[in-house]
């Protein structure tokens, strides 16, 4: 599961940062996933290894224009030439397949390829091979949702190099080893395969909250996740605006992510106002919470899977 930011600010794109955009790879079925999807987010995408024609699914949080209008050119440059012609399906607030209908046929826009919509409500949004996404309604000025990636559990990794060390020939009988079997080998020796196979692998956890200020249904949905992405307009300092427009400071972004107790909070779309620096909300952040990391244009990060442990093989003369 890769990430890479293709925008990172709020309301207005700076010279640093674009309006909000993200990517999820999905490397072990070569598909893209995007979560938003800002002005300008096709030019992004330029300055990445990302390829449109591995498009899938577009999630969109709410359809405020800084989440939105780059969708319409993004889908249209995707028709043109080799870039994709596989469906693509958007998830979202009522009104998307209005706005994106209405956009297409009046700038006599043609798509060579299926568009799908389904409008988003809480709780299971879809559930297909390896992942779940899950949904819960958001605190802002109009209809907003957070997303769960939630990655099924996968079975325990065999250890090849450890079945080496023990004598065994490699073939057949690795098959079935890895699936828990005991086997007899050539050698009179029996070996118990579970002592080769680690413990059910749990499955990763992504959850991203934008636009919001706090509500305990971010907590909710952000349970244990391995990491989340939320958003950080604005520091403590600038409750009132914050209030003002539902949306998080970088405490309320900690709180979330300490009270959901998850492993690392990613912070985004940053007010303008900060563009001569984000010391103060790391700081702020790290107060409540301390895995914080700052998000930035282009900036890639691996959610890796927490290994377990093997036990000692058992072999038995």
């Amino acid at each position: 599961m890769l990430l890479t930011f293709l925008g990172t600010s709020s309301g207005t794109p700076t010279r640093s940062r674009n309006v909000t955009s993200i990517a999820l790879q999905l490397p072990q079925r070569s598909s893209l996933w995007l979560f938003d999807c800002g002005e300008g987010t096709q030019h992004q995408v330029l300055r990445t290894p990302l390829r449109l024609s591995q498009l899938e699914k577009v999630f969109f949080t709410h359809l405020h224009g800084d989440h939105l209008f780059g969708l319409v050119g993004l889908l249209a440059s995707r028709a043109l030439g080799s870039a994709g012609t596989t469906p693509v399906k958007l998830y979202g607030p009522p009104g998307l397949q209005e706005y994106v209908r209405a956009t297409l046929r009046y700038s006599d826009t043609h798509i060579n390829y299926p568009i799908h919509f389904q409008t988003v409500e809480p709780g299971l949004v879809l559930s297909e091979e390896g992942f779940t996404v899950l949904a819960n309604a958001l605190k802002h000025r109009i209809p907003a949702f957070g997303y769960s990636v939630i990655e099924h559990d996968q079975p325990g990794r065999f250890d090849a190099e450890r079945a080496a060390q023990l004598g065994i020939p490699f073939g057949p009988l690795y098959g079935q080893l890895k699936a828990g079997r005991t086997v007899a080998l050539p050698d009179g020796r029996t070996v118990d395969g579970r002592t080769l196979v680690g413990p059910e692998r749990k499955g990763r956890k992504l959850t991203y909250c934008s636009d919001t200020i706090y509500t305990p249904s971010a907590v909710e949905l952000a349970l244990g996740a391995d990491v989340l992405i939320h958003e950080a307009t604005y520091c403590e300092a600038d409750l009132n605006l914050a209030e003002r427009g539902l949306h998080s400071t970088a405490a309320m972004a900690a709180r979330v992510a300490r009270e959901a107790k998850v492993r690392q909070l990613i912070l985004t779309h940053f007010s303008p106002r900060y563009e001569a620096g984000l010391a103060a909300l790391r700081a702020e952040a790290e107060a409540i919470f301390p895995n914080v990391r700052m998000a930035e244009d282009f900036w890639r990060y691996e959610i890796k899977a927490v290994e377990a442990q093997l036990p000692k093989a058992l072999v038995e003369q």
